[in-house]
């Protein structure tokens, strides 16, 4: 099987229509990878819808505008992940009356003989499979981070002194979506003890699904920005808003719609998200603004053509809104 040079592979660029040249584009191309970068960022969310790229300017430009994307994210991200688990941590506590994991899920998990009132055979049925799948992903998670070696684990298992792992080692092990899912396996009223803590009202809310759908969202961002996958284009978006989740931000915020299509959405959802945990207004409004400054200096440095696929026209409008719900009074 034949194979290209760096060399090869800028001549084929050329060749393609891609204007490259010089040994600063040629350590470029070399570094960020032809196949990792020209490849990969050369469409738009589909590999059918070609951004009309004319020179490897611009491909470098919407990579090094990704890059600065995931930077950007990672710290709000984390600090987002480790809130609410603290967050749901006490309340799980609270209403388990206990540190242990039984006892959660004894009290606090949602089976057959405690489903919702009104409960048919079916749902009660899902609620008890949901259960032990959940009680499957706790173990698991406890025998992964065991066989790794982890303090926060082994401590408890190797010390004669503890009979089990308390609830809150295991929070300090979740994922992000193991996380999620513990949530939505949790009862009614567990859940809005976690919602009213953050400040969501359950009004809106009637399933009890904000909360851990919220979760889901952030995290296929936060796994594309952990694992340097492309997230400009939210290529990695796996989970349909529900009408709860449109509407919530919609009816906060002053937008006209959400739908996770853009980029600009996730920073919205990370903004409210943000402020009901009552992180500092300067704080969101510093990390907007350098979303925007990010944002413009990507748009100066490609085509309009480029800019205007990947740029949404009414960023600015829905960025106006987002900053006038950060400096409004707290969400109610």
């Amino acid at each position: 099987m034949g194979y290209k040079t760096t060399d090869g592979l800028m001549r084929h660029l050329r060749n393609t229509g891609i204007s490259i040249a010089g040994s600063t584009q040629k350590r470029n191309l070399l570094n960020t990878g032809y196949f990792h970068g020209y490849k990969g960022y050369r469409f738009f969310k589909h590999s059918q819808n070609r951004l009309p790229f004319s020179s490897y300017d611009e491909v470098y430009a919407t990579i090094q505008y990704d890059s600065k994307l995931k930077a950007l994210f990672y710290s709000k991200i984390m600090f987002i992940e480790t809130a609410l688990k603290n967050l749901a941590l006490e309340s799980v506590l609270i209403n388990a009356h206990s540190e242990s994991i039984q006892a959660m899920m004894d009290k606090v998990v949602c089976g057959y003989k405690n489903a919702p009132h009104g409960s048919s055979a079916d749902q009660k049925k899902k609620f008890q499979q949901n259960k032990l799948n959940l009680l499957n992903s706790i173990q698991s998670n406890i025998a992964r981070a065991y066989k790794a070696g982890n303090p926060q684990i082994a401590h408890f298992y190797n010390n004669t002194g503890y009979s089990e792992v308390p609830i809150w080692a295991l929070f300090e092990i979740l994922t992000m979506g193991d996380f999620g899912f513990l949530l939505s396996c949790m009862t009614y009223n567990a859940r809005d003890s976690v919602a009213n803590k953050l400040g969501i009202g359950v009004a809106r809310d009637t399933n009890r699904e904000l909360v851990h759908k919220y979760i889901y969202t952030l995290k296929d961002l936060r796994n594309a920005v952990a694992h340097n996958h492309v997230v400009f284009d939210t290529r990695f978006r796996n989970i349909d808003p529900t009408k709860a989740m449109r509407q919530c931000l919609v009816q906060e915020i002053g937008l006209p719609f959400v739908n996770f299509e853009s980029i600009g959405d996730y920073v919205i959802l990370m903004c409210f998200i943000l402020k009901l945990l009552r992180v500092p207004k300067t704080e969101i409004k510093a990390f907007v603004r350098d979303f925007e400054r990010t944002t413009d200096e990507y748009r100066k440095a490609v085509s309009p053509g480029v800019a205007s696929i990947v740029i949404r026209k009414d960023l600015s409008s829905r960025l106006v809104l987002l900053k006038n719900f950060i400096y409004s009074t707290p969400i109610k």
